[in-house]
């Protein structure tokens, strides 16, 4: 899947309001409104959070971990959903990294390098913030 540049997940419908989404590979989740028989069903709105912050959490995994593993990692993603002229939609989000390292060589360089690894994600590697960011294009089929 690597080499292929196409991503995609299908959803089919579980109940009213309520689907289960299906990647390439075989995993599934479940997508709701938020309420209703499994209201603990993530919203779109959760997911989109969750893929901003859970690329960036890899991104700044993967480049601060190979200098010592940290002893916690949090990363969250927030935003006020909006309904305005422009429709339904979410204000800036705001992503927030906690990230703490074992004392020593190793975590003082994972300390250090902490900052522009976020920076790294935040400009040019998460793909998920990156098409959030820019003027992304989204097409509606109907079959």
């Amino acid at each position: 899947m690597a080499d292929d540049p196409h991503r995609s997940v299908s959803l089919t419908r579980t109940g009213p309001g309520h689907f289960e989404a299906r990647n390439a590979r075989g995993g599934t989740i479940a997508v709701g409104g938020g309420a209703g028989e499994d209201g603990a069903a993530f919203t779109p709105v959760e997911l989109l959070l969750a893929g901003v912050a859970g690329c960036s959490g890899i991104d700044i995994d993967l480049l601060t971990s190979r200098k010592a593993e940290p002893t916690s990692f949090e990363i969250s993603a927030g935003a006020d959903k909006l309904r305005d002229e422009d429709g339904n939609h979410l204000g800036p989000v705001t992503v927030t990294v906690q990230v703490t390292f074992p004392g020593g060589e190793g975590g003082d360089a994972a300390r250090e390098r902490l900052p522009e690894a976020v920076a790294m994600s935040r400009d040019r590697l998460c793909t998920v913030s990156r098409t959030v960011a820019l003027p992304t294009r989204v097409d509606f089929e109907v079959r």
